[in-house]
């Protein structure tokens, strides 16, 4: 069969009106919401908040489902962002080796006394990389079953230092993602600058930055407006309930340079567009950051699995806490940043409602430029 000029046209016609009938027409946060909705209807988590800031600047906030049985989500709710602190931290660090403070190539022998466990001549930079080779004090039995029985002891940094066990490899011979890292990154700061890890990030980030709703937790008072979290409270027991006001300081103190730190969405999303768009560091301080090795993990910064964002290029960090699980998200090609908390530790949640932003941002910004 010969096709003729007529017929290439119309099947070009009958693809596009195709396409366009798929298109979703519906307003950019009723798309939003139902995405938020219909994920966390699918993993029955109870809530969920996230902020998305496209090329413009303009900031769009979309809450679902439910804080405690009482009470709607809304954006000004705190959640725990565990390991999203690890990048606020290698962003303190690097501001650090701008100023003349610190060396990337520093050992931790000329910050730090000896601990056991622990080479004297790893460096910053390993540590930032995760390729020290330092045990994950997690992974140790032994802490667990002392955070349950001491719910209210705050665990001082060498305490928990205490509990690490040889190191899985030499300095730079491997990668093994480890809180210990950040834990002695943190100690590094404290000890370099005279002050607290919380002190120097509202100094040199959240105060000229204009992020008002971020907090390190054991140094700071939180504020009353907490999301509600759910899950067992490390009991094992297989219950889901809301262990939002039970004892949590050993779990708590334990976190700190790691995992320690709160926020809102608009704050993380905030933080994350102001980082990357290098708004932030000095180029040559986010190049470093973004130098991503075999691992996925460049410098406190994690390059996502490109199936999460249909091929795209994204980079961040995700994090999960007590009964929490976050994620911030920058796609540079588009230039748009995306952060996510829900308030139940389930991965697959997080997953899904984060794909489902990315598409709808792509849709979203595609529809804007057609026009």
């Amino acid at each position: 069969m010969v096709k003729t000029r007529g017929s290439i046209l119309i099947a070009a016609l009958v693809i596009l009106a195709a396409g366009s009938c798929s298109r979703d027409r519906r307003p950019l946060a009723v798309q939003l919401q139902d995405a938020l909705d219909r994920g966390l209807r699918k993993y029955e988590v109870k809530g969920a908040s996230a902020a998305l800031i496209f090329p413009d600047g303009v900031t769009r906030l979309v809450v679902g489902g439910l804080s405690d049985e009482s009470a709607p989500m809304r954006p000004e709710m705190l959640f725990a962002v565990g390991s999203i602190t690890k990048n606020v931290v290698a962003a303190l660090v690097f501001r650090l080796v701008e100023e003349g403070v610190l060396s990337l190539d520093d050992p931790l022998q000329k910050w730090l006394p000896p601990y056991p466990k622990v080479e004297g001549t790893i460096t910053i930079r390993q540590l930032l990389a995760h390729t020290s080779g330092l045990y994950m004090f997690w992974e140790n039995q032994e802490i667990w079953d002392d955070l349950i029985k001491y719910r209210e002891k705050v665990f001082t940094p060498k305490e928990v230092l205490s509990y690490l066990k040889d190191p899985y490899f030499p300095p730079g011979q491997g990668f093994r993602y480890s809180n210990t890292n950040y834990l002695l990154l943190a100690m590094i700061i404290t000890r370099a600058t005279g002050s607290s890890l919380s002190a120097e990030l509202r100094k040199r980030f959240w105060q000229p930055l204009g992020l008002t709703n971020i907090y390190l937790s054991m140094e700071e008072q939180i504020p009353d407006r907490l999301a509600h979290v759910w899950g067992d409270n490390f009991e094992k027991d297989g219950s889901f309930r809301d262990i939002t006001l039970l004892p949590r300081a050993s779990h708590e103190s334990i976190t700190y340079g790691s995992a320690g730190l709160f926020m809102t969405a608009a704050d993380l999303a905030g933080w994350c567009h102001l980082l990357f768009q290098g708004k932030v560091l000095q180029k040559s301080s986010l190049d470093e950051m973004l130098r991503i090795g075999k691992s996925g993990y460049g410098l406190g910064v994690y390059s996502f699995r490109r199936r999460l964002t249909g091929g795209e290029k994204a980079y961040g960090h995700g994090g999960g806490s007590i009964g929490t699980q976050a994620c911030m998200m920058y796609l540079p090609e588009r230039r748009v940043s995306i952060a996510l908390m829900i308030n139940a530790f389930n991965g697959k949640c997080l997953n899904y409602i984060s794909e489902e932003l990315v598409d709808i941002s792509a849709a979203y910004l595609s529809s804007q430029n057609s026009y």
